[in-house]
């Protein structure tokens, strides 16, 4: 092992078992439990730039960036000074400050497609709070999703598809009522005519559709231009909004989200991760006739005590203007496309199935052949394989995201030597995955 590898995670292993007793399965959330690649999951002590530091004392070149939001690193400078500044004038207020309307005015500086935006406290409230906005606007009932796109734990789009692609979605979850999901159709993504046929049957009940327009929760998949093209036509010639669903790929693949990547223009986008700066917030925005509909400048309600506050706005804030007067994207492509080419050599040298797909500094190595479009060709990959390729890098200092199904990210804060750091070790484990 190289010296910087970990050399035991035995007080991971003791801290796991506190927790198992205190919480559900251990953890706060199941992303980060170690479920499908075995295991104890490690407990992290502290974070810097590229790295993650475990309470046994080991370093792991981090891939997860807290699962997107840190496009600059850990730790950034202007991030932590920003903090310091707010936190000396308090930590939450219930009242309106003028940090929030900064963090508007950069979001919609960024974002051509948003007029207006509400900010929230997660990912999963600007998505719920999107559909509500939608239904309230439009009328309608029904929603359209995609198989394998997340839009967080909202009940009504916990959905598994049904028997045909086009029928009503069942809950996926228990506690999530067929009542709940009965106004959802689940569709596969990048399929045109099922997309069609939906619209032909149920275009005047449909309120929205919303999709990733990168896809980073069935490992990164992106659309197809007929796919963009048709959702963006259907949709408005039956009068139903588009939502492009960017808590994930918002400010990671371009400073104007996927949208402007794929040159596509919804009626709302949601946000979170990097628009927080690493701290819990969400947005949701977009045309303003639409968005004057929420409460109290119409009748759609949302609300959120802790929306907008104070050292979240500020970490935003400093996050997006670093992205805009520093941008890191030219660095970061260099940076993946190095990382891409890597793991594409190592697993074509190990003879080992696989497809890569990236999308600027976002990436998923799929033990599967096939092109991944969609979830039935994400679903067959081989996840014994990957958890092996997973704990094989742990082992060796790399910290993977544990699921073959989940993007990892690489950061500003990353090196040409982290990059072949992680190349070596992934054609070792590759060999003997």
């Amino acid at each position: 092992m190289p010296d910087d590898a970990p050399s035991n995670r035995q007080a991971s292993a003791v801290a796991f078992q506190r927790a198992l007793k205190l919480m559900p399965g251990g953890v706060n959330s199941p992303a980060r439990a170690f479920g499908a690649v075995g295991g104890s999951p490690v407990f992290i002590e502290r974070a810097e730039g590229a790295y993650l530091f475990d309470i046994d004392g080991n370093r792991y070149v981090d891939y997860i960036g807290s699962w997107g939001p840190q496009i600059l690193g850990h730790r950034h400078p202007a991030v932590i000074e920003a903090l310091e500044k707010a936190l000396a004038h308090g930590t939450s207020y219930g009242a309106p400050t003028e940090a929030e309307s900064e963090l508007a005015e950069r979001i919609i500086d960024a974002v051509t497609s948003i007029e207006k935006v509400r900010l929230v406290s997660s990912g999963t409230e600007a998505t719920m709070s999107a559909i509500r906005l939608a239904r309230g606007f439009t009328g309608r009932d029904l929603i359209v999703k995609f198989a394998g796109n997340y839009h967080g734990h909202v009940d009504s789009l916990l959905v598994a598809a049904g028997s045909s692609a086009a029928t009503l979605g069942a809950p996926s979850s228990p506690g999530v009522t067929a009542g709940t999901t009965k106004d959802t159709l689940v569709l596969e993504y990048n399929d045109v005519a099922a997309l069609e046929k939906s619209f032909a049957e149920h275009g005047k009940q449909i309120a929205a559709v919303i999709f990733e327009p990168i896809v980073g929760n069935m490992g990164v998949v992106r659309p197809s231009d007929e796919f963009c093209h048709s959702l963006r036509q259907l949709t408005r010639e039956n009068g139903a909004l588009l939502i492009c669903d960017e808590v994930m790929s918002g400010f990671r693949v371009a400073f104007g989200g996927a949208q402007s990547l794929l040159a596509i223009e919804p009626d709302l986008t949601t946000l979170g991760k990097i628009v927080g700066g690493g701290l819990p917030v969400g947005a949701y925005g977009g045309r303003a006739e639409i968005m004057d509909h929420i409460l109290p400048a119409g009748q759609v309600f949302q609300a959120g005590t802790l929306s907008g506050n104070p050292l979240a706005t500020a970490a935003g804030c400093a996050t997006l203007k670093q992205l805009k007067e520093h941008p890191p994207y030219e660095r970061l492509e260099q940076l993946s496309a190095r990382l891409e080419l890597g793991l594409r050599k190592a697993a074509e040298a190990a003879d080992v199935p696989h497809t890569l797909a990236r999308v600027g500094s976002m990436m998923t190595l799929f033990f599967n052949a096939e092109p991944i479009i969609s979830w039935q060709q994400a679903s067959r990959c081989d996840t014994d394989r990957f958890a092996s390729y997973f704990r094989h890098l742990l082992d060796h200092g790399i910290y993977m995201p544990c699921s073959q199904y989940e993007a990892l990210f690489v950061s500003a804060a990353h090196t040409e030597n982290d990059i072949d750091k992680t190349i070596a070790a992934a054609n070792k484990a590759l060999q003997i995955s």
